[in-house]
């Protein structure tokens, strides 16, 4: 009988250390500095292109700064939703992260039904970089101005082309852009990416497009397209006698193509925070600034709030776009 009722003492004490063992166990970790492990970065676009390059040259950086590997995960799919749909349902821990750009902003009106809502599911960590579009036209068509383009345009609505690597892509917002802030009706010729608009346009057999300045600049430097512009609220460094939109004739157009990181919703602030800090100054590395300008890139440096509000009033503005121009994915 001692012995039972020593046992049942002791299971009293188990009960009530139990929890304590648990609390203690959980602080150790989260006294753990962060990331104690390896790090996963989803990039929703296929390895290779520019979105894939950026986010390796971010993630080598933060390796090196904070002491853990940074492993970029390719999932493309349906237009970035694969790779992200993964990231939403991943643990808000800081252990996963999702390469973003202005093409997820486009999506939350693109496509409505999607089963994540990028500032409901996520957070803002930090921007990565932003690069120009340019518009070239071939040699073979008249105009050596913008102002000449948009004449022609009104002149004859709804007889000149524009190719884009697909709809909702920066390319075709781009266009769409362009159209409604010039008042000009050209008609969108949508390409599975943008290697068939490219081969198309610089073939003659298109008129025109926005591409991004880091593939079209070598192009136009062979003078195989005539760029009339580009879509920054600056001059491209690659290109740097080429006018912007906006002071070609239309006055505060811009449409770029920019990175970013987000974390899934709930992810510790004092992660974020580090993550941020870590991804800016990466960013305004001088040897990163270079090569990167070299490209056409421009880095980019801001807190997780303006970062966020950046996301918010993108979405806003590329709504508007797709409502105006009754864009739908077919």
């Amino acid at each position: 009988m001692k012995r039972l009722v020593q046992y049942a003492a002791a299971c009293r004490v188990s009960r009530l250390l139990l929890p304590l063992f648990f609390m203690l166990s959980a602080a150790d970790v989260l006294a753990q500095p962060y990331p104690s492990h390896p790090v996963k970065i989803i990039v929703p676009f296929a390895a290779g292109g520019p979105a894939d390059n950026y986010g390796r040259m971010i993630a080598q950086r933060l390796q090196e700064a904070l002491g853990q590997a940074f492993v970029v995960d390719n999932r493309p799919g349906a237009g970035s939703v694969m790779g992200t749909e993964a990231a939403a349902r991943a643990a808000p821990d800081g252990y996963t992260l999702l390469l973003m750009s202005n093409a997820h902003t486009v999506n939350e009106t693109l496509i409505p039904n999607k089963s994540f809502v990028l500032t409901r599911d996520f957070v803002a960590v930090a921007p990565i970089n932003y690069s120009d579009l340019v518009l070239v036209v071939h040699p073979s068509v008249p105009d050596l101005t913008l102002k000449d383009l948009i004449q022609r345009a009104k002149a004859h609505p709804g007889k000149i082309n524009y190719a884009s690597s697909g709809q909702g892509t920066p390319y075709h917002m781009a266009g769409e852009l362009f159209k409604s802030m010039s008042g000009v009706h050209l008609v969108h010729i949508p390409y599975r990416g943008s290697s068939g608009a490219r081969n198309d346009v610089l073939g003659g057999q298109v008129e025109l497009m926005f591409d991004a300045v880091t593939t079209m600049a070598e192009q136009v430097r062979a003078g195989k397209v005539r760029a009339l512009a580009t879509t920054g609220l600056q001059r491209s460094s690659v290109l740097p006698d080429v006018p912007t939109v906006s002071e070609a004739g239309v006055p505060g157009y811009e449409a770029t193509i920019w990175l970013g990181l987000m974390a899934p919703k709930g992810t510790p602030r004092a992660v974020v925070e580090r993550l941020n800090e870590a991804v800016s100054r990466a960013v305004n590395l001088p040897e990163l600034r270079q090569q990167w300008a070299k490209q056409g890139a421009v880095p980019l440096a801001m807190s997780p709030q303006v970062f966020d509000k950046y996301v918010r009033d993108d979405i806003a503005k590329w709504a508007r776009v797709i409502q105006t121009a009754h864009i739908k994915i077919d």
